[in-house]
Order: structure tokens, then sequence, then C-alpha cells
């Protein structure tokens, strides 16, 4: 009601404001904006200085403080797993397995390749709106800003939320067939982002009896499966004996989350700045 009655005069303040807000502060928001991603892919990439953009190999020692049941050291190159060596002590008898990546193979993590996708999607943005563009409307900042989030949700998404996978579908994973010696078939390996973490996870299973199955309920899709969880895979029954899980941070992933976070405040910051200029007009000023 209030804004409905602005004088003239100050109707024409806040349509000069609102212009010098779509010409000028805009482009400096979505300068930074830019310069914030462009650093965030930036640690996706890797690059090694003076190697000619070749990414550069980072070793991690996957562990858990109190007990050494399983210890991984894995070499991660960008969004790739290109060496994997694990140790696993069996509880039964503390009998130590040993197995590691085939030399010519390599795991690629989806979710990093993923997020690093949506970074890349949300910077070709942000460039096709150049310093030369023009903003005719509020409405085409907003859209713009939803478009931008949109792909630095699904970004920040990817590294936060892993996959929910049934056992066989584990077990059925082009990963089984990557280490040598061959798993036994009574092991299951998984490898996942979690936030800024990288984590392996080792399922010992034993088969269930004829006998014992009558009381087989197969477990459901989960990022990470518990003891007693049942799965049918080869027309044959396994229950989940022990579950190891290690971990380890990655820092520059912590980074890109960072980078996230804030470029998701600017976005909403300049979104809210648009929307207040509406309050003051009893019809769009877009």
């Amino acid at each position: 009601m209030a804004a409905a009655m602005a004088s003239q005069g100050e109707r024409a303040v806040l349509e000069e404001e609102f212009k010098w807000l779509l010409q000028e502060e805009v482009h400096a928001v979505l300068r930074q904006l830019q310069d914030i991603l462009k650093e965030a892919s930036h640690r996706f990439a890797l690059p090694t200085s003076g190697s000619g953009g070749a990414v550069k190999q980072e070793n991690f020692v996957l562990s858990t403080s109190g007990t050494d049941q399983v210890k991984g050291v894995m070499t991660l190159q960008g969004d790739a797993l290109c060496q994997a060596d694990v140790n696993l002590k069996m509880p039964r008898n503390n009998q130590l397995l040993h197995f590691a990546f085939r030399e010519d193979k390599q795991w690629k993590l989806q979710q990093i390749q993923d997020a690093r996708n949506h970074v890349n999607q949300a910077i070709y943005l942000l460039m096709n709106r150049d310093a030369n563009y023009q903003f005719k409307t509020g409405l085409e900042v907003l859209k713009l800003m939803d478009a931008v989030m949109l792909q630095l949700s699904r970004a920040r998404n990817r590294l936060t939320t892993p996959a929910t996978l049934t056992l066989p579908e584990i077990a059925s994973s082009g990963l089984t067939k990557m280490f040598t010696p061959v798993l036994p078939p009574d092991i299951l390996v998984n490898f996942y982002i979690n936030l800024n973490k990288l984590c392996l996870t080792v399922y010992q299973l034993h088969m269930m009896q004829p006998s014992t199955t009558k009381n087989f309920k197969p477990a459901g899709g989960s990022v990470l499966h518990n003891p007693g969880a049942m799965f049918e895979f080869g027309s044959q029954r396994y229950e989940v004996s022990h579950v190891h899980k290690v971990e380890c941070v990655v820092p520059w992933l912590n980074d890109a989350l960072v980078f996230f976070t804030v470029s998701l405040q600017l976005c909403q910051q300049l979104k809210d700045k648009i929307s207040v200029f509406s309050s003051y007009w009893n019809y769009k000023p877009y």
C-alpha cells in the first residue's frame, strides 16, 4: 500500500537505482561468480605447473583410528582412482589379504566427474552474459541466477549424496574386476565420495545354506549396508558378516564445497536485491 503511494520523485530515484543495479552491479557479481567458479573448476582439474596441463597424482591413506582391520592406499588423479592398494585382516583367523588395482586399470569416480561438469555448465551460463550484455529486466537476472544455482546445487549434491546401491549392484560392478589377485567371492568393495572424503567400504560375506534361506529377506539400496544384510547373486544367497569403512579427507574437495556455498550465497543475495525493488511498486518492475 505504501509502495503504491510513493511519490513520482521517489519512483524516479528508485528507477535510476534499479537501472544502475541491472547495468553495473549485476555484471560485477557475475564477474565475481566466474572467478570463484573457475577456482572451483581448477580444483577438480588439478593441473601440475609446467606439465602441459597434466593432472597430478595424489596419494591418500584410508584408515580408521583404533583398528587396523582395513587399510587402503589410494592414488587419485583428478576424477580417477588410478591405483588402489588394500590390506584386509580377516576377523576370524587374522589372515592378511592384500589386493591392488591391475596396472592397466583405473576407476572413474562418477561423483567428481559429474560435479565438475555441473560447475563448468554454471561457468558457461555466466560467460554467455559478458560485460557487453545489457540486462533489460530483473526477471532476466532472476532466471539466470536460478539456472546457475541449479547447476551449483547439483554439483554440491553429487559430492554430498553418494549413490544408494544394492549389494547385487556392488557385486556386479566393474570395480570387482579391477583387482589382482582377483577378489575372493566372499569380499565386496565399494569406493565413493561423501562430502570432502574419499571412502572405501569392504564387505565380508558368508554363503547362506539352503536350510537357512527360509528367513531370507533381500536388502534394498543403501550407501552403507549393515551386518546381517542379505542378497542373492549368481543363484547364491549371501549375508554380510562384517563391514569395514575407512576414509580420508581430500583437501581440494573441501575447497570446492566452500566455493559452491559462497557462490550460492552470492546468487541468492543478487536475487534478493532484484526482488526488493518489486516491493516498491504494485506491479512487477521487471
